[in-house]
């Protein structure tokens, strides 16, 4: 009996979170049993270069000595206090330090919670309701940010899962990624009910898409002219597409920012930071109520503290970069000569490649209209090569430090033979 059929017997489909569940790219799912570096040993014994990383977190490799060697010493004085503690302290003021729009950060247990908790205050803030987010970007799985909008631009927006009551889609408005226009002219008819535009700055759910040049800035004029709080969601772009993230690789300042994924290390962690006088609003300094029994945990807080030190360390972005130019166009090129079109996306450790004719790909629907059985087949070619990719068109891929020159030509040699194939 194979480990996913008895995991179905327990779990719901077998897994945790549903794109671990394989049904975007067919087959099993592999069940992971070790990782060290750049590779990871599935629980039958085979061995992968990594390009998921635990969707982003392992930015310095699997098991890095510093951060196991940092959570040892950590969790030998206990695992958890429901009390404050001194590296709390520490982490926020890193944060803050390298963060540019942070003043004031909270601490919780997930991405999900971070974007979830940084909307409630965003309502609470202005006492407005409605949220703006855009087609294509995840920002976890709370009610308010589970909506699709109607035909319209400005149509109400419907539950895209059940269990979200309709009346509470109707305040979320979902807008085209990359559509400047289509922001302005949803302010100018409903900006004064705006609460918030929260989006990616780099969109890594739909694949990795950067914002084209005005958007963010567009984002950021608008908010400030209504009176709307900006949040930057960057739970993936956060200490990996720059040191201060996305809002210092673009130069735009939010009003609040999420994190999660490198803030653990590994660990489950979330943060959501921002203005001083919107996070003064928070309990116990204001009305705005979050809270969580293992928020700031001593383990995750230690995991988290040590990647953020090297991450932090000189030219590691810089190298970082290097690799992922390096791992993307030799991907292209290898494509090119198989005569498989092939578009890609990289920013820093971020990579995508969409199966399509079309020279760029810079929204939902052109990322929608790629070849998706075509992504399937390079998928499973590139697992009986011994490489791990996201298992879905959609999701973006993660370069590490320990990836090595060598891991780099082995993955592109490999995409040459699956190219040939498919």
């Amino acid at each position: 009996m194979s480990l996913f059929t008895e995991a179905c017997k327990y779990i719901p489909g077998g897994v945790n979170s549903p794109v671990r569940a394989f049904r975007g790219v067919g087959g099993e799912p592999i069940f992971f049993a070790r990782a060290k570096g750049s590779r990871a040993w599935a629980a039958d014994g085979r061995e992968f270069i990594d390009y998921v990383g635990s969707w982003g977190p392992m930015i310095l490799g699997h098991a890095h000595p510093d951060v196991i060697r940092t959570v040892q010493q950590t969790a030998e004085h206990g695992l958890s206090f429901g009390a404050p503690t001194e590296i709390e302290t520490v982490v926020a003021r890193r944060i803050v330090e390298l963060v540019p729009s942070i003043e004031l950060v909270r601490m919780c247990s997930s991405g999900t919670e971070a974007t979830m908790s940084a909307i409630r205050l965003a309502r609470g803030f202005t006492g407005r309701n409605k949220i703006i987010k855009f087609e294509g970007c995840y920002h976890g799985h709370s009610d308010s940010l589970l909506v699709k909008a109607g035909s319209g631009m400005l149509t109400l927006g419907v539950p895209t899962s059940p269990g979200v009551p309709p009346e509470l889609a109707a305040h979320t408005i979902t807008l085209a990624y990359n559509d400047a226009s289509q922001v302005r002219a949803a302010f100018a008819e409903i900006g004064q009910q705006v609460a918030c535009v929260i989006v990616e700055p780099v969109a890594g759910n739909m694949n990795c898409i950067p914002p084209v040049p005005g958007f963010l800035e567009a984002l950021r004029e608008e908010c400030t002219r209504h009176g709307a709080v900006l949040i930057f969601d960057e739970v993936m772009t956060g200490f990996r597409v720059a040191l201060g993230g996305a809002q210092q690789r673009y130069g735009i300042k939010p009003d609040l920012t999420t994190l999660g994924k490198i803030v653990g290390g590994g660990m489950p962690v979330g943060a959501f930071g921002g203005r001083r006088d919107i996070m003064e609003q928070i309990a116990p300094l204001g009305p705005v109520y979050q809270a969580g029994t293992l928020s700031g945990n001593p383990v995750a807080m230690a995991a988290g503290l040590a990647t953020l030190e090297g991450v932090a360390a000189p030219d590691f972005h810089a190298r970082l970069a290097a690799a992922t130019d390096r791992l993307v166009l030799g991907i292209k090129d290898a494509a090119a000569r198989a005569g498989v079109p092939l578009a890609t996306n990289h920013v820093c450790g971020m990579f995508g490649l969409f199966f399509t004719s079309a020279p760029h790909v810079h929204s939902y629907a052109e990322a929608t209209a790629c070849d998706v059985e075509r992504f399937k087949r390079f998928f499973h070619g590139m697992l009986a090569e011994g490489v791990y990719l996201a298992p879905s068109a959609f999701e973006a891929g993660f370069v590490s430090a320990a990836h090595t020159d060598a891991d780099i030509d082995a993955t592109i040699a490999a995409a040459d033979r699956v190219f040939r194939r498919i």
